[in-house]
């Protein structure tokens, strides 16, 4: 069996998704929950139609809670190690639709003081001024100001820092070895960071859940050992596969520009790595793929269509119809996917620009930020 690892650090190799939901100990999303949410909701989103996310923890209670009118908030954030590209985008955009459909407050916490602690050549301020530039794009997904705050570790640790001091006394050394990997060369700032993940987890008093990739699962597992035992509901979570690479297996990474698509490339830039990098399902001749078609399963161009970029069903049906029957080439489909995701890119970067008058509403002036400010009290 091809082996793969996933943690909240690294993802390697091709990922078995239904033999990770068994190590992780999580739950399938069933066609039953899919629709639970749909009926709830309104209406149907892409990334959960196609199991895009596909694994959960206690997202039935989640809408338990709702139907009963205790309701729940969202949680997530951001490792801000450099630009944001394209797969950083998945869980963001998804979180910004539960919170339009359920109309519930978002937490999004931008770890500058970890990326800090785990990237050997980040200086704290770069580590802070990729924190703001992250900011932007993640307001671009076009979450409410007055449902959202936005906070930076090393800016809000005065309110965090209290909470964290009682996670932090209920985790032992063995715990964070054994759950994050961590050596006898890991530095002492990561060993006690998991410990300030997990409070946000405690904002409100009512449940909380994490839309996220899935890779960020263990620091959920750690707050769920612990959450009741303080008084407060077992974080759920809702995870998501990875974006995959344009080379084909793993994830995207900053540190790897050819394997992504990045939020400021240029119309230019993206047509290049998507005709250069983009991993083929296709045959090595035309005469070839004609005959014997493609296969959408493991070319790049089709999953991300599949993962967002194309929502329209039926288009994206006829689309691997094609392919497979060798109608469609490679250059043709990826030909389409470049128009899709410049499409994107344009009223991405758009909507960047009008975030910069619009932060201090996210981290500062808007209601919840005030609140935040002002109120928490852990």
């Amino acid at each position: 069996m091809e082996e793969f690892s996933v943690t909240p650090w690294e993802v390697r190799g091709r990922v078995d998704y239904e033999r990770l939901i068994q190590i992780f100990g999580t739950q399938r999303i069933t066609e039953e929950l899919v629709k639970k949410v749909e009926e709830i909701a309104g209406e149907s989103h892409v990334m959960l139609r196609r199991g895009i996310f596909f694994s959960h923890r206690d997202l039935d209670l989640v809408l338990k809670d709702y139907a009963e009118g205790r309701g729940f908030f969202l949680y997530t954030g951001r490792g801000p190690s450099g630009p944001m590209h394209i797969g950083h985008m998945i869980p963001f955009l998804f979180t910004k639709w539960l919170q339009d459909k359920f109309r519930v407050n978002v937490y999004i916490m931008i770890t500058d003081d970890e990326k800090f602690l785990d990237e050997p050549n980040m200086s704290l301020e770069e580590a802070r001024r990729w924190a703001y530039e992250n900011a932007l794009d993640i307001i671009a997904a076009g979450f409410d100001p007055e449902r959202t705050f936005i906070f930076f570790d090393t800016e809000y640790i005065g309110k965090l820092y209290p909470m964290a001091l009682k996670v932090a006394k209920r985790i032992n050394l063995n715990t964070v070895r054994a759950v994050f990997g961590f050596t006898g060369e890991t530095n002492i700032g990561l060993t006690f960071y998991p410990a300030l993940q997990i409070v946000p987890t405690f904002f409100e008093r009512r449940r909380c859940l994490i839309p996220a990739a899935i890779d960020q699962d263990p620091y959920w597992r750690v707050q769920r050992d612990l959450a009741e035992s303080m008084g407060y509901y077992k974080a759920a979570a809702i995870h998501s596969r990875f974006l995959p690479p344009l080379t084909g297996e793993g994830k995207m990474s900053t540190s790897k520009p050819e394997s992504a698509i990045f939020l400021h490339d240029s119309p230019k830039e993206v047509r290049l790595k998507i005709m250069k990098y983009a991993f083929s399902g296709g045959q090595p001749t035309v005469e070839l793929h004609r005959k014997l078609g493609g296969n959408p399963d493991v070319d790049v161009s089709f999953q991300w269509l599949k993962i967002y970029f194309e929502p329209d069903d039926a288009k994206l049906a006829k689309i691997e119809e094609d392919y497979r029957s060798g109608r469609m080439l490679t250059g043709e489909l990826k030909e389409y996917l470049i128009e899709r995701l410049n499409s994107f890119l344009e009223q991405h970067r758009e909507r960047r620009e009008r975030a910069r008058e619009l932060i201090r509403l996210f981290m500062y002036e808007g209601e919840l930020a005030r609140q935040m400010w002002s109120d928490y009290k852990p």
